[in-house]
């Protein structure tokens, strides 16, 4: 009996896809959805506070 096992060394492709395919399908894209919108408006009033934050530097620098 042989119990030797042949690798093909084109089957990390393979691997490769199907661990992605058992990532994908677990994914709640719902939640995923809302998560991307929250991060969005997160990042629009990070950009706010950065560029006010700027701006007020700048118009204290101008006064000295």
């Amino acid at each position: 009996m042989n119990t030797k096992v042949q690798h093909n060394p084109n089957d990390k492709g393979s691997n490769l896809f199907l661990t992605g395919a058992i990532l994908f399908a677990n994914l709640d894209f719902a939640g995923l959805e809302e998560y991307a919108l929250k991060a969005a408006i997160g990042g629009v009033i990070w950009m706010v506070f950065k560029l006010a934050g700027e701006y007020v530097t700048d118009k204290l620098k101008g006064k000295e």
